[in-house]
């Protein structure tokens, strides 16, 4: 039985593991920004705890009470997250490092303070969540693919750094998962896209964006229960993809050519003929 950490655990991916976890026969401790959100998690036998990932001093707090009760941890997910969606060239610079801080800040901090509980497992284990999002960069979604393109090399870092402490590291960049992660980025948007907005035309095209990866989106209970089985590998691997279009798209990037790539990519997103004015 493991002491499972998981960060982000209101809805969607991070709910739906702490579930899987749980029923795998894992002692689970869930967290989230507002512990309301747990309460079924409660009810399933997790522990549940108030967090936000951002706040480095509520992390020392959440991760003291961990230590107090659990003396452990065995594996640590660091799956909060957010998503910031719309044209790089008018996203205000605070949503950006917002979006930086918590997709890449926070999880390096999390991990960096609970390095002590997990060097105290037997075979620990850091799981950050990536996105196939930080392999193919696509229009209306600069800082949200940057951010996961940076977490994914901080965690190859971590793999090679942690790996004489005897801490495994993995990197998870799940494809369509279905979530509230694209409604929340699309309600973002309405706070700076205004009617004089140079990109205003394209509308519909960046809040498509925003809910792309929901199209046909793999249930996040499925997902759940494959990547908790995959984790539980005597020797999991380094990189997990899994969900809708988590091989498609790593295959485009990587064999497409980028001027065959970009024509697709901007068709997709209504830039390949649009003229502004």
């Amino acid at each position: 039985m493991s002491i499972v950490v998981i960060t982000g655990c209101s809805t969607g991916i991070g709910h739906a593991l702490a579930a899987a976890f749980a029923a795998h026969g894992d002692t689970v401790v869930a967290t989230a920004r507002n512990p309301d959100t747990l309460a079924d998690l409660a009810e399933a036998g997790c522990d549940t705890l108030a967090l936000d990932v951002t706040d480095e001093v509520a992390v020392e707090q959440c991760l003291r009470e961990i230590g107090a009760h659990h003396g452990r941890i065995d594996i640590l997910v660091n799956n909060a997250g957010l998503a910031t969606m719309g044209p790089v060239a008018e996203i205000p610079a605070e949503q950006v490092r917002r979006q930086f801080e918590t997709n890449v800040v926070a999880p390096l901090t999390v991990t960096q303070k609970a390095l002590p509980l997990l060097r105290r497992a037997g075979h620990p284990m850091v799981v950050n969540m990536g996105s196939v999002s930080g392999i193919l960069t696509t229009p209306f979604a600069g800082p949200y693919c940057a951010s996961k393109a940076a977490l994914h090399k901080l965690s190859d870092a971590l793999r090679l750094e942690l790996a004489p402490f005897g801490v495994r590291v993995v990197t998870v960049q799940p494809g369509g998962v279905s979530s509230k992660l694209g409604d929340n980025a699309a309600a973002q948007i309405d706070g700076w896209l205004t009617e004089d907005s140079a990109y205003a035309p394209l509308r519909k095209a960046i809040y498509g964006r925003a809910r792309a990866q929901q199209k046909g989106a793999m249930p996040a209970a499925d997902f759940a229960r494959e990547l908790v089985a995959a984790l539980h590998r005597p020797r999991p691997r380094n990189v997990i993809r899994l969900g809708t279009g988590s091989r498609l798209l790593p295959f485009l990037q990587r064999w497409v050519p980028i001027p065959r790539r970009d024509r697709m990519l901007k068709r997709r997103f209504g830039l390949l003929d649009w003229k502004p004015d």
